[in-house]
C-alpha cells in the first residue's frame, strides 16, 4: 500500500523589528502542520541563511545528509537541537532519522516528499527575500560581494567571518572579520576576530553595498573595528589593545 507523498512550505518567522525578542527562523511546515512545534520547545528554528540559499543544506542529493533543523536557545550541548537526515530516492526526497543529542530519538516518522515539488519549494523560499528589512538586505548582499573578492580584504591580512543584521538593532549591520584568517584557530596560531558596526539607511541597498565595500577594503579595517574575539595574549603578540570591561 502506497500513501500520497508530505508536502513541505518553509515559512519564515520575523519577530517584530526593535523587539529583543524571538529570532528569525525557517520553519518546516507539513501538510499545513508545524511539526517542530510538537517535538522541541527549547529552542528557534535555523535562520534561513543557513538553510536557504544555492547549496542549501535542505537540498536533497543521494548522499544523505544530516541537518539541523533546530537549536535550544542556550546551546545544542545544553538543551539539545533537532536533526533530520534528508536523503534523494528516486522520484522522491526523503526525511528520516529524527534525532535530539539531548534525548535520542525524536518522535517523529520518516517523511517522503514528491522530489520536484520539494525543490521547487526549497528554491522558491531561497530566492523570496520580501520578508527582509533594508539592513538585512544590505548585510546579504555586502556578504555576497566581499566572499566574491576575497583579495580585497586579504590585502589587509583579514577574511571575513560574517555580515549580520538583527532584528532588535534593524538599523544597523556587524561586519565580524578574522586576522590574520580563520584558519590560524585550527592551526594554533595567534589570531583575533574584529567587529565593526555600520549603520544603514533607506537608501538603495545596492548603493549602499558599493559604498560600505570600498569603505571595508580601501584602507585598513582593523583601525576602525574593534576586537571581539581571540584573547589578550594574541592581542598582545598581534599588537592590538585588548578590550576592557564594560563601562558602569
Amino acid at each position: 500500500m502506497t500513501t500520497d507523498p508530505h508536502l513541505l512550505s518553509l515559512r519564515i518567522v520575523v519577530p517584530p523589528l526593535g523587539s529583543r525578542h524571538g529570532t528569525v527562523e525557517c520553519r518546516p511546515v507539513i501538510n499545513g502542520r508545524d511539526i517542530l512545534a510538537d517535538v522541541f520547545d527549547e529552542g528557534p528554528s535555523a535562520d534561513p541563511r543557513y538553510l536557504l540559499g544555492p547549496d542549501a543544506p535542505l537540498h536533497a542529493t543521494d548522499t544523505p545528509r544530516e541537518v539541523r533543523l533546530a537549536e535550544a536557545e542556550c546551546t545544542e550541548g545544553c538543551c539539545g537541537a533537532v536533526y533530520v537526515t534528508i536523503r534523494r530516492e528516486g522520484h522522491y526526497v526523503i526525511w528520516s532519522g529524527w534525532r535530539n543529542p539531548d534525548e535520542g530519538d525524536v518522535d517523529l516518522p520518516e517523511l517522503r516528499f514528491d522530489a520536484t515539488r520539494y525543490e521547487a519549494e526549497v528554491r522558491q523560499a531561497s530566492t523570496d527575500h520580501s520578508w527582509e528589512w533594508p539592513a538585512r538586505t544590505v548585510a546579504r548582499f555586502l556578504e555576497e560581494r566581499l566572499r566574491e573578492h576575497v583579495s580585497r580584504l586579504a590585502a589587509w591580512e583579514c577574511e571575513l567571518g560574517a555580515v549580520s543584521a538583527w532584528h532588535w538593532e534593524p538599523d544597523q549591520i556587524n561586519v565580524f572579520l578574522f586576522h590574520p584568517c580563520r584558519s590560524a584557530i585550527r592551526k594554533g596560531r595567534p589570531w583575533l576576530q574584529f567587529r565593526m558596526t555600520l549603520p544603514i539607511s533607506a537608501d538603495d541597498p545596492a548603493d549602499q553595498v558599493e559604498r560600505l565595500e570600498a569603505r571595508l577594503t580601501a584602507e585598513d579595517p582593523r583601525e576602525v573595528a574593534e576586537v571581539c574575539g581571540g584573547s589578550k595574549e594574541f592581542a598582545d603578540q598581534l599588537g592590538y589593545p585588548w578590550p576592557g570591561p564594560p563601562k558602569t
